[in-house]
């Protein structure tokens, strides 16, 4: 930052300096051009080009601005909001039982027939106790165990379609690769292993 004041200054200082002098008178003889004047006083300059040519040997200086672009050295994490949203999806909000007719169609019914005025208006109450029974352990066994069977159903119907689709792929590459005269020289009929 100082080497380019420093020379705008002496370019500003010396200008005027120059424009100022007389020239010298012109040289009648041989011996007054090679030698310059002697009784011409140097000129008093605020600036010294001695000082300057200095300046601009030596090495530019670092810029300020070199370590901006720089990446931080520090990182914030915040641990809490993940232990939160943590325990809050192993929360299930969505789940549980839901009364026949949907949840709206409960409600009407607690408010249009009060459990204490009319007991038999209630959801499950014509069934008798063994029936209950039966219903509660028919909606555990197909909530716990019917997702599982669901499971087991749907990733072997997956494997059984892989299957298919890679002995298509094998018998399309094989057909392609009996049908060309030039099968060694291309690379995939010469690599290919079909999957087994």
């Amino acid at each position: 930052m100082r080497l380019p004041v420093l020379l705008v200054a002496a370019i500003l200082a010396t200008a005027p300096a120059e424009a100022q002098t007389p020239a010298p008178p012109a040289p009648s003889s041989p011996e007054t051009t090679t030698s310059p004047p002697k009784d011409v006083p140097p000129a008093d300059l605020p600036v010294s080009l001695d000082h300057i040519r200095e300046a601009l040997k030596k090495p530019a200086e670092p810029s300020l601005l070199k370590n901006a672009e720089l990446p931080a050295d520090f990182r914030v994490e915040i641990v809490e909001q993940r232990k939160i949203d943590e325990m809050l999806s192993n929360l299930d909000f969505g789940g549980g039982p839901v009364p026949a007719g949907g949840l709206y169609s409960f409600e009407q019914q607690q408010r249009l027939f009060r459990p204490t005025d009319r007991p038999l208006m209630q959801p499950y109450a014509a069934f008798n106790g063994g029936q209950f029974i039966t219903i509660a352990l028919q909606n555990l066994i197909a909530r716990y165990l019917g997702g599982r069977a669901i499971d087991a159903v749907s990733s072997a119907e997956r494997a059984r379609a892989e299957r298919a689709a890679r002995e298509e792929v094998d018998g399309a590459v094989a057909k392609y690769c009996a049908s060309r005269p030039d099968r060694s020289e291309i690379q995939l009929c010469s690599n290919y292993v079909p999957a087994r």
